[in-house]
């Protein structure tokens, strides 16, 4: 009736019968001694009484005893915790041995989900056997973790302790940064990134030539793959071409971010995924067909390069980005073709999430593509318009809309710009922390040295060919840059919290007519400055308080006419120095950098 059944083990033993014991000993085929007399098995009949029920926890059961087999099968047996806690610690220790090859281990120091799958989880007690010098685990974790994978390669070769260690941070290993050097075969890539099974970011830097095998290998090894970053260096090609990685888009449902330079043999593409955020494609170049099918993306970078002759259609393209990728957040495009019809094209996508807008290199971008722009979007936070037309007006126009919202502004090189412009920004924009104005209040000759956009100058910009000042004073700006503004003779700074200035190629500046007085300031740049300059910047950084003077309270005359400050004795002032420490504004220690 029950057929032919296996010989039972024993339900206390058998349960926490290690794997480490059971691949040594092999296949077992039972004892062929009766299990109560101890007699050979064979034409045996037992005369001996069958086990009670509660020795059946404790004692094999025969399979000639069917009834006493059929009851061992049904009841639960729960073996004893004297009996129960010694085989739990047994599994324990032996599953970390098999992992790591530990030789004298505490069982209740290792953790219970101990695995050979890698786990990070390991007890700070554990200490390795010979030929590590008794590390804890944990040390040996934390330093191997933060080797590169060369070194870590060499690692693995110290001792079989350290071998295993670092196979499991091969294993758990979520982020890698690979540099590939010329010549390296994608068989060499891809047995790396088979090391690493739970790895969701991925960045290489490519000294050899960048291609579809490369991909496909990627594609491959990494299946759970989230952010992709390919960087280029001088002398490599990126082979890539608009199908490809169309269709790796596709097929990479887990993928988030992709970030790619060298992207000019692309010429076409067409990119759908409802799982990609983050696009960032560099050096595009006369794209014939571009269709962007990213419903969730937030932000997207499109920088082209500076070949003439660029046949991309950018009205075109902004309106597909515009229909298809309603989420947009962050939109920077950098283009010698941008034109104020393309911003006309993207104010009309009406995208009301947009909060960062960049669009660089547009010299046919004027006060006009300001005004669309205000429009359609008022609560940018980041606006960069660098290398755009436009003047003083569109500045106004820009502090008009934006003064609660925009924290960051960018206005490089935009020649129709003076010092009164961005004197009034600063001063209508309390919110400001960012601004660079590098290259605009500067000569004709510095302005276009590189740059052939002479025909965009405006009357305004004779104004250059003066030497200007520059007064600034605000309360929460951080970075301020006036790189190449070499028409600037003077400036004045009351920011608190400044902490980094560019004046590189400041040469023009007078070192008597330059006040800083920002406590915070931890930075300045003076590349190409005149050294009397530098020296005055370092005079002033130098300092470790600003003049009590201004600290000084005031008091109105008898007939209430003006107030007049009632400076301090020396006696008072010394008494205050250990009082009260507000009285001198400590800064903290200024790096001027000059090479």
């Amino acid at each position: 009736m029950h057929g032919h059944q296996p010989h039972p083990v024993t339900p206390g033993g058998a349960r926490y019968l290690s794997d480490d014991f059971l691949s040594k000993r092999g296949k077992q085929r039972g004892s062929y001694n009766c299990g109560r007399c101890g007699l050979p098995k064979k034409g045996h009949v037992c005369h001996l009484p069958a086990p009670s029920t509660a020795d059946s926890n404790s004692a094999a059961v025969t399979p000639t005893d069917s009834a006493t087999s059929s009851a061992a099968a049904t009841i639960p047996a729960s073996p004893p915790v004297s009996v129960a806690r010694p085989h739990r610690r047994q599994q324990r220790c032996s599953n970390l041995r098999r992992a790591l090859s530990f030789d004298d281990v505490d069982a209740y120091e290792v953790p219970e989900d101990e695995d050979e799958g890698g786990d990070e989880c390991v007890s700070p007690d554990v200490e390795f056997g010979s030929g590590s010098g008794k590390l804890p685990m944990n040390c040996l974790w934390e330093v191997l973790r933060r080797l590169p994978p060369p070194s870590l390669l060499s690692a693995a070769k110290v001792c079989r302790g350290w071998l295993d260690v670092s196979r499991r941070l091969w294993k758990a290993a979520e982020e890698l940064r690979l540099r590939v050097p010329a010549k390296t075969q994608v068989g060499f890539v891809g047995s790396v990134l088979q090391k690493c099974p739970a790895l969701v970011r991925l960045s290489l830097t490519m000294e050899s030539d960048m291609d579809s095998t490369m991909l496909a290998c990627i594609a491959f090894s990494c299946p759970n793959l989230e952010s992709l970053e390919i960087f280029t260096c001088e002398g490599s090609f990126n082979r890539i071409t608009g199908d490809e990685l169309g269709r790796f888009v596709a097929d990479k449902r887990c993928l988030k971010s992709l970030k790619m330079e060298g992207c000019s043999n692309l010429a076409s593409f067409v990119l759908s995924s409802n799982t990609l955020s983050t696009l960032w494609l560099s050096d595009l170049h006369s794209l014939s067909k571009t269709v962007f099918n990213l419903p969730n993306l937030n932000e997207i970078s499109l920088d082209f390069s500076s070949q003439e002759k660029d046949t991309t259609d950018l009205t075109t393209m902004m309106d597909g980005i515009g229909r298809n990728c309603p989420k947009l957040q962050n939109i920077h495009i950098a283009s010698f073709k941008l034109s104020h019809s393309v911003v006309l094209s993207l104010t009309a996508a009406n995208l009301r999430g947009l909060r960062m807008l960049s669009l660089v290199l547009g010299s046919e971008i004027t006060d006009a593509s300001v005004v669309a722009i205000s429009k359609s979007y008022s609560n940018l936070e980041l606006l960069d318009l660098s290398g755009s037309s436009i003047s003083d007006s569109g500045i106004g126009m820009i502090c008009n809309v934006f003064p609660e919202t925009l924290t960051r502004l960018l206005l490089a090189l935009c020649p129709n710009i003076t010092s009164s412009g961005i004197q009034f920004a600063t001063a209508q924009l309390p919110l400001l922390e960012l601004m660079d104005c590098g290259m605009t209040i500067c000569d004709s000759e510095t302005q276009y040295l590189n740059n052939d956009v002479e025909s965009h100058i405006s009357p305004n910009s004779k104004q250059h060919l003066i030497y200007q000042k520059l007064f600034i004073k605000h309360s929460r700006l951080k970075k301020l840059s006036l790189w190449g503004c070499s028409s600037l003779d003077s400036l004045y700074l009351s920011c608190p919290n400044l902490n980094d200035l560019n004046l590189n190629s400041c040469k023009n500046l007078i070192p008597d007519k330059l006040l800083l007085q920002c406590p915070k300031l931890e930075s300045v740049h003076a590349i190409g400055c005149q050294d009397v300059l530098v020296e005055a910047v370092q005079n002033q950084v130098s300092n470790n308080s600003v003049p009590l003077e201004d600290h000084y309270s005031r008091k109105r005359m008898a007939d209430g006419s003006k107030r007049v400050r009632i400076p301090f004795s020396f006696t008072q002032q010394l008494i205050l120095d250990d009082e009260k420490e507000s009285w001198k504004v400590r800064k903290r220690r200024c790096m001027v950098v000059v090479e």
